[in-house]
Formats: C-alpha cells, structure tokens, sequence
C-alpha cells in the first residue's frame, strides 16, 4: 500500500509533457481564407492610401488652406456649442419624461410615451424646418393665463431666429432618444435597491437622487455618447435653415470657389477630429463609472510556471 501512494506521489510531482503544456498554448492551423482574406483587405487598404496620396483632384493644398482658416473655426465652435447645448437639454428632458413614462399616475405616463411617439417619429430636418416657420402659425408669442390677461407678447419672427429654432429642435428630439435611454437606465437598477432604501427611510425624491440615479448612470453613459455624437452629425441639419454650422461655413466657401471636394474633405476631418475626441473622453468616463463593476481579466499564469518550470 505504501509502495502505491510513493507511486501516485511520485506521478503528481511529474511535470507536465512538452506535448501537454502545447495543446494549451497551440494556435489554431493558418486557414488559406484568412490568408487570403487578409490579404484582399491589405491590397484595398493600399489602393485607399494610394487613392488619397496621389489623386489630384482632392487637392490636398486647398485643405490645408482652409482647415484652419477663421470661418470653418467659428462653424466648428457653432456646431460644437449646438450640440452642447441639445444634449443638455434634451437629457433634462430625458429626466423628465423618463419618470412621467414610469409614473403610476396614467395621465403622466400617457404625457410621456406621446412626447417620445411623436418626436421620434418625425425626422429632425422637417422639425427643424416647423420650429423656424413656427411664425406662420404664431405670429406672436405671449405669456399670460389662458383665456385670460396677458402679461406680455413678442413677435414670433423675432423670438424664433435660426439659431433658436435649432436648439428646440435638435433638442425635443434628442429628448425623446433620451427618455428612452434613461428610462431603460432606471429598469435596471434592482427592486431591491428601492426596497432597501424605503427600509432606511428614504423619500422617493432622495431614492431617486441617492440610489436609482448614480447606478442607471453606469448603464446610460455608454448609448448616451453615441447619442451625443448623433446630435454633433445632426447639427449639421442645421444648415437648411441659415445657421452658421461647420457644414454652412464650407458651402458658404466653396460656392465661392466652386472647391467642392476640397472643402469637403475639411468638414470631414474635422467632423472626424471631433468625434475621436468625444470617444476618447466617453471611455474615460464608462471606465471611471464602472469601477467595481467591470470584470478585470485574471492574469493568465503559465503552465510552466505553474508546474514550477520557468
């Protein structure tokens, strides 16, 4: 019997086969469709460098003379402020609308899924263009008590300029997207959260603010950015109605010049430039909201290492 267990010992101590430690490390058999795959996308990857190196009719140096120039600056600053400020409001919006969706009050949530059926139904050009003739079905606008005294009144032509009617558009419908977002957020934070906070002695409002809020925030971060950077693509819908976006600054410059394509490609790097940004900062922040939640790989150990030879 002590024989057997020197034996099983022995064996347990034997370190693991050249041909063991391998099956692990294998790779799979290089596949003549991934060589070739991988080479059909290296040949139309060289094509496109070529293409973009050496057409003339790109004309590379009209870019580099108005990639910086005041004019495409101050539509970049444009676009970048519109969509700022669309964003913002529209995820007050979002807020709100959200919690009339999920309220046990019908009326509210009838309120909310009307607001979020109509807005995303209509595209964000043709609302855009209703809030910039909104004058033809309002000339003025008044503040008052309904069917009573006004307080005061303004025309409609000098209140909605280009530039307001922008943000109410760009901003209504990026509420609804909103709404959805942080309405989905605040689904998947637990019953038991809420339940836990009543135990404490929470007010709805402090639940809400202390407790749903900061946990759907880790799940509304992620489409959120994407939204932010639809609404920077979007602003440029603004150009229909005269507002003096990154896309109008270039028309406005190449029906000058009739340099389509050049000052094209400027709105195009830029567009592009921006939104390398905004990713780049909308990492940093999932990664900061997620911690303690994300999964952190476990580093991996060798076989070598763990059978003790290096």
């Amino acid at each position: 019997m002590t024989a057997v267990v020197e034996t099983a010992t022995k064996a347990a101590q034997v370190p693991p086969s050249v041909d063991e430690i391998d099956a692990r490390r294998a790779h799979k058999p290089l596949s003549i469709t991934r060589v070739v795959v991988s080479v059909v996308m290296l040949a139309i990857a060289a094509w496109f460098i070529r293409f973009v190196l050496t057409n003339p009719r790109l004309e590379w140096s009209v870019v580099g003379q108005y990639l910086f120039s005041a004019q495409v600056l101050d539509g970049l600053l444009t676009t970048l402020v519109l969509a700022v400020v669309a964003q913002t409001l529209g995820t007050l919006l979002g807020i709100v609308f959200a919690l009339f969706r999920l309220s046990a009050f019908a009326p509210l949530r009838w309120v909310g899924t009307l607001y979020v059926t109509v807005l995303r139904s209509i595209p964000v050009l043709l609302q855009l263009i209703f809030w910039f003739n909104l004058a033809y079905l309002f000339p003025e606008l008044s503040i008052g008590i309904p069917f009573g005294p006004t307080f005061g009144s303004w025309s409609a032509n000098t209140v909605i300029t280009p530039v307001v009617a922008a943000v109410l558009g760009l901003s209504l419908a990026q509420g609804a997207y909103m709404t959805e977002i942080i309405r989905a957020g605040i689904l998947s934070v637990g019953a038991g959260q809420r339940d836990a906070a009543r135990a404490l002695g929470y007010t709805p409002a402090q639940t809400f603010r202390r407790v749903i809020l900061p946990q759907a925030t880790r799940v509304v971060i992620p489409p959120t950015g994407s939204q932010f950077i639809t609404v920077v693509h979007g602003s440029s819908l603004v150009s229909v109605i005269a507002v003096g976006d990154l896309l109008f600054s270039v028309q406005n410059v190449y029906e000058r010049t009739y340099q389509i394509v050049p000052l094209l490609l400027v709105a195009v790097i830029w567009y592009l430039v921006a939104v390398l940004v905004l990713t780049f900062f909308q990492q940093r922040l999932e990664r900061r909201f997620s911690r303690g939640h994300s999964r952190t790989p476990v580093a991996k150990r060798s076989l070598f290492t763990r059978s003790g030879i290096r």
